[in-house]
This record gives C-alpha cells, structure tokens and sequence, in this order.
C-alpha cells in the first residue's frame, strides 16, 4: 500500500505545488512523472534494504537466482525512476517500468496463492488493482509524449504561417 501512497501523494504535492505557482509543475505529466520516480525509488530501494528477503521469497521457484533476480528488478526500478526525472529519457524509462510491472506480475500473483508474500498486501484483487493503476500511470507518461511528439507545432511557430518568417 505504501508505493500507492507515494504516488498519489507525490503526484498531487507536485501538482499542489503548481497550483500555487510554481509553473513548470502546472503539467500533470510533470507531476506524475515525479510521483511515478517517488514510487519506483520507494520500491527500488526495499529490494536492497527492508524487505529484499521477502522479496526473494517471491520469486516463483522455475526462476534462477532469485537474490539476483531481486537486485536486477531493483537496480531497474531505481535506474527507471532517475530516468523519469529527466523529459528527454522520461518516454524510456516510463516504457521499460511499464514491461517490467508486466514481467514482475507473476511473482506478485506467486506469493499470494503460496503465502509467500509476507509484509505484503495478500489480496490478489487488491494488488492487481494497485499494479494496473501502476501501469496506466507509466503508460499515461509514455502516451503523453507520443501525443505531444506528434502534435502539429502552433502556427506561429512555423515558418512563413501566419505571416512569420523565420531566418
């Protein structure tokens, strides 16, 4: 529950923020990419310290080297939430956290019908419904900077439109 918690209160802290005045905050998109690197820090973390044997023991068995495992996700989730920081590698990071959401659902889905998913929510329905708000928030960054790629530039911002001309 507490990366739920990150998110929505990071992201509407950040927008709060806007609100009063800090401009560049004004952009939801903005706003949820730091709430989305405050979540990904928060759970990056606790693949190092706090709860990483936990974690461990969510690993479905099939898969090798689940202390590995765990380090790799970590690393990733912590490498994503830098990169969501920063517009230019934001569409990149938001792409990979959200394959990785994906590829981690299995082990979530493991611990629960295992009871290995101690110090964890062990409400399949309740944890699926944290993990799709999850992606749709990751997906919502990476969708959001397609759109506004594709978007046609203003017409005074083009040249010879409007009577502007540029040299």
């Amino acid at each position: 529950m507490e990366p739920l918690i990150t998110l929505v209160g990071v992201t509407a802290a950040l927008l709060a923020l806007g609100a009063v005045g800090v401009r560049p905050l004004r952009s939801w998109p903005l706003a949820l990419r730091g709430g989305l690197a405050a979540m990904f820090v928060l759970t990056g973390t606790v693949h190092f310290v706090g709860l990483r044997e936990e974690l461990i023991a969510m690993v479905p068995p099939a898969l090798p080297a689940p202390g590995l495992l765990v380090t790799v996700t970590g690393a990733l989730e912590l490498a994503g939430a830098a990169g969501l920081l920063w517009s230019r590698t934001s569409p990149w990071a938001a792409a990979g956290l959200s394959a990785l959401l994906v590829v981690m659902f299995p082990a979530n889905v493991y611990s629960i019908t295992t009871g290995a998913s101690e110090g964890f929510t062990d409400n399949l329905p309740i944890r699926t419904a944290m993990q799709v708000l999850f992606l749709a928030a990751t997906l919502a960054v990476l969708v959001h900077h397609l759109r506004a790629r594709r978007a046609p530039a203003a017409p005074a911002d083009r040249p010879g439109v409007g009577g502007v001309v540029r040299s």
